[in-house]
Formats: C-alpha cells, sequence, structure tokens
C-alpha cells in the first residue's frame, strides 16, 4: 500500500437522459470521498481519460449491445493513469495502467480490469487512440469485418477522427489503389491529403456526397468504413463495384435524432452488386490484439502512420469535450487530459 491517499475525488455523473443533443444540466461534476482500495483492487490516478461517440448511445436508456449508463452513477470510459496504492500483488505503485474506469480523477479499479501499458514504447495517451480501442476498431473493421486486400480502393467517412484517419493509412500502407476520405472542414480535408497520405479527400458540407465520392473515386470503390451512416452510406452503395464490402462501424450522423432517420433509398443495389454490408463492435476482435499492437507500433516507430490528438486540459472540461467530439471540433482522438 501506498503512504497519504487523496481525500476525495471529482467525477462526472449522468443525471438526466438527453434529449437529441445532451445538454449540460444532463450531467454533474461531483465529489466523492476516497478510500483505500480494498484486496484484489488498485487504486488509480487518472492522468488521461476518452471521450468516444459510442457514449452517446449509453446515455439513453435502450436496451443494446452494452448497458446504458446509470443515472447518478459516474459514467465509465477509458482511461491511462498511474497506481497510487494496490491491493493486488500483480500490480505495484508507480505502474501505469489502461482500464475502462475514466470520467473521474481517481478511479477504483478491480485489478482482473487492469491492463499493464509501457510508457517507454508510446505517449500513454497513445493507449487511448492509436494503440488503444479506436486503433484496434481500425485494424478490425479494415483487415477482418471488411476483407481488405492488396489493390483495393477504400472510401472513409468521418476520415480526420481517431478511427478514420487510421483506417486510410492501415489501407495506403497494406497497399490500396487509392484512398478517399470526406470530412467537415476544407482544414481537416488538407490535413487528410497532405499529412495522412490520402489519395484525395472532400469536405461533406460542399456539396452532395454522391457526386463528391464519384468525381473522387471515377473508378468506383471495393471497400468502405462507415463512421457516419445516412448520405454517405447512400453515396457508398452508390460507387460501390461489384462484391464490395463496408464495416459498419458508427452513425455519428443519426445519434442525436430526435426523429427516426430514413436508411438509404438505394439498398436494392445490394442485390445486384453482390455487396456486404457488416455491422462491428470492436469488443468481437479482442483476438487480434497481439497482432494489432506489434503491427501498429512498428508503423508508429518507422514512421509510416501517423496520428493526431485534440486534447482538452482538466476534469472540469469533460462534458464540453464530449459536446465538442459529437460536433466534430476533434481533428483525432479526443483525450481530457488530467495533468
Amino acid at each position: 500500500m501506498s503512504a497519504a491517499l487523496p481525500t476525495s475525488s471529482r467525477e462526472w455523473h449522468l443525471v438526466a437522459r438527453p434529449h437529441g443533443w445532451p445538454k449540460a444540466e444532463d450531467f454533474a461534476l461531483r465529489e466523492v470521498p476516497v478510500t483505500a482500495p480494498a484486496e484484489g483492487r488498485i487504486l488509480v490516478r487518472n492522468l488521461h481519460f476518452s471521450v468516444d461517440p459510442y457514449m452517446r448511445g449509453r446515455m439513453n436508456d435502450v436496451k443494446s449491445y452494452t448497458p446504458p449508463f446509470k443515472l447518478d452513477h459516474p459514467m465509465e470510459g477509458g482511461a491511462v493513469g498511474e497506481v497510487i496504492a494496490s491491493g493486488d500483488e500483480g500490480f505495484a505503485v508507480g505502474d501505469h495502467v489502461l482500464h475502462g474506469l475514466g470520467w473521474r480523477e481517481y478511479a477504483d479499479v478491480p485489478a482482473g480490469n487492469a491492463v499493464k501499458v509501457d510508457a517507454s514504447l508510446a505517449p500513454l495517451s497513445a493507449y487511448l487512440g492509436v494503440l488503444g480501442m479506436t486503433g484496434l476498431t481500425a485494424y478490425a473493421g479494415l483487415f477482418e469485418v471488411a476483407s481488405f486486400k492488396e489493390g483495393d480502393a477504400v472510401f472513409v467517412s468521418g476520415a480526420a477522427g481517431a478511427v478514420g484517419s487510421q483506417v486510410g493509412q492501415l489501407a495506403r500502407i497494406k497497399g490500396a489503389s487509392r484512398v478517399i476520405g470526406s470530412a467537415g472542414s476544407a482544414e481537416k480535408v488538407k490535413l487528410l491529403v497532405e499529412e495522412y497520405g490520402f489519395d484525395a479527400a472532400f469536405n461533406y458540407k460542399d456539396g452532395p456526397v454522391a457526386e463528391q465520392l464519384r468525381k473522387a473515386a471515377p473508378d468506383g470503390i471495393d471497400v468502405y468504413f462507415d463512421n457516419v451512416g445516412g448520405e454517405h452510406l447512400e453515396a457508398a452503395i452508390s460507387s460501390f463495384n461489384v462484391h464490395g464490402r463496408a464495416a459498419i462501424c458508427g452513425m455519428i450522423a443519426q445519434y442525436n435524432a430526435t426523429e427516426p432517420t430514413p436508411g438509404p433509398r438505394n439498398l436494392a443495389l445490394v442485390i445486384g452488386k453482390r455487396l456486404r454490408l457488416q455491422g462491428m463492435l470492436v469488443a468481437d476482435h479482442t483476438d487480434l490484439q497481439g497482432q494489432f499492437v506489434q503491427d501498429v507500433a512498428g508503423w508508429l516507430a518507422s514512421g509510416e502512420l501517423k496520428y493526431r490528438e485534440t486534447v482538452v486540459e482538466g476534469i472540469e472540461n469533460g462534458f464540453d469535450a464530449f459536446l465538442g467530439l459529437l460536433r466534430g471540433e476533434n481533428t483525432g482522438k479526443m483525450i481530457v487530459s488530467l495533468g
């Protein structure tokens, strides 16, 4: 065990179910007491926590693949931090760990739910993004779900986000014939082409997605990685070549919709083109974790793979960071740093 422990911790609680866009009054930053960890548990001082689009779905009280956040309880999400007290022989004070109890300053974590991470391999925040769940999502979605093969033309929506930017680069590294991305600003479009090596990119706010995609991919696409849904999915179905494959990862375009959103109007094309549209959850692909870390750490070290983070400082700004993420204000992984 360690000496002087903090007496209290601030944590974000969900206090009301958001209807449409989340509002500040749906959340509360509360102070709770901190106690020494029981046997089999560790106390972690969180250094960084992740805010992710999927968290919006967990704020609704609906049956889904993951239970909803409870009202008047701390929210959860990926976090990395330092062990400051240990009730488990597998962890020592000073170890850095990755765990699932973010949105708080101090986390009392069951030892079985924490994984040691190496700060010498990459900055700790990278384990929430490029080397973490978002990175594995990109890797599994492209290679396993969408069955990418060398020579495929790949289209990625939400391409300047943490997952999308990695998908496009992995496709390039593995020999895609063409990589196209869509994003929501001229600055992000420039980043995709100049820094991440996409062959073409467009701002979806500049005109109909289907038209812009046709121009960017005159010979059609073979793989679509979907983070957005809606108009983007419809455009991809139009541009698909025969036997095209889509990994349906997210539908951020409709996360805050209060009315049912229409599906693609051209779904009949799935038949003639023999398309495969497959939903994915990263939790189904943990068997790829070892290979993923090995490959991605190598591409980071060689400089072939680049990544960006948008860092918001201070736990008091946690809600603002989450709202900014939903509005597309981040480039790459959105992280709240507790410094």
